[in-house]
Formats: C-alpha cells, sequence, structure tokens
C-alpha cells in the first residue's frame, strides 16, 4: 500500500500555507462541477412551469453561481486568485424531482480551478433553494462534485475514469 502524498496546503510544521506555484508553468486549466437540487414531488415541474414570484430562477441561478466562481478566492482562504477567462452555469432535469446545475470554469493559469468550479455549482443550486423555498419546505442540495478536469501536471481527470 502506498502512502498518500502529503496535504500541499500545510508545511512542514503542520502549518496553513498557500502553495507556492510560481514555478509551474502557465497552461490551459479547465474544470467541471456538478451540484444537484432535489425538490419534493411535482415541485420542480410547477417551478419550471409557472416560475416564482422573484424571477426567473435559472437566470438568477445562473448569474450567482458565475459572480461565485469569480471570487472564489475571497471565500476559500487558501485559493489563488485566477484569471478566468470563462465561467459558464448549466441546467439540467435529471429526472421529475432533480435539477442538476454544472459550472465550468476556464483560466490560463499555474493552478486549477477546480474550487471556482464547485464554488460557481455550489452557490448557482443554493440560489435556486433560495428562490423557491417559499413554494416548497423539503428543497435539498445534495452531491456538490467535481466532473472532471484537464490541464496541468496531474493531466486530465474524470470522475468515475
Amino acid at each position: 500500500m502506498t502512502e498518500p502524498p502529503p496535504l500541499s496546503h500545510l508545511d512542514a510544521e503542520g502549518n496553513a500555507r498557500m502553495v507556492d506555484v510560481s514555478a509551474k508553468p502557465v497552461t490551459r486549466r479547465e474544470a467541471i462541477a456538478r451540484a444537484r437540487v432535489i425538490f419534493p414531488e411535482g415541485v420542480l415541474a410547477r417551478i419550471l412551469d409557472e416560475g416564482v414570484p422573484k424571477g426567473s430562477v435559472t437566470g438568477v441561478a445562473r448569474i450567482a453561481g458565475i459572480a461565485a466562481a469569480k471570487r472564489t478566492a475571497e471565500l476559500i482562504p487558501l485559493t489563488h486568485l485566477l484569471p478566468l477567462s470563462e465561467v459558464r452555469v448549466d441546467f439540467r432535469v435529471g429526472d421529475p424531482s432533480t435539477l442538476e446545475v454544472t459550472c465550468g470554469a476556464r483560466a490560463e493559469a499555474r493552478t486549477g480551478v477546480e474550487m471556482e468550479a464547485l464554488v460557481g455549482a455550489a452557490v448557482a443550486a443554493l440560489t435556486v433553494y433560495d428562490m423557491c423555498k417559499a413554494m416548497a419546505r423539503g428543497i435539498r442540495v445534495t452531491e456538490i462534485a467535481l466532473l472532471e478536469k484537464t490541464g496541468g501536471s496531474g493531466g486530465p481527470w474524470r470522475a468515475g475514469a
């Protein structure tokens, strides 16, 4: 059994630190993350058909997810501030009660954009929750996960591959 690699955000004494990426080459980095919003039976269809009093659920959630991805370094203390070249947030009905939120992020940088994609998906899903909570109790945000990443020395990675 091999030892797992050391945690990169801890120094030799175990203190938290921001990783020095200055020696890494700038490469195109991309990541896609997903969050799921699960609604009580029949509620998602009603929301998609009739909308909610606060406005377009997906429209507002898309803007929230993009804005959150752009501010990841302010939210997650040891992440690097990255020059994002693209953030996209999309929605898909996974089954009659599940709205899947995906966030993709891209940058030409020395470190990956996984956290930006994860934060974007999570905040977009939380915004859906906020906009819909008055219509139904029991809405759940679940399964916030990285789906894939490319770029960097680690090469491409895909969940389940």
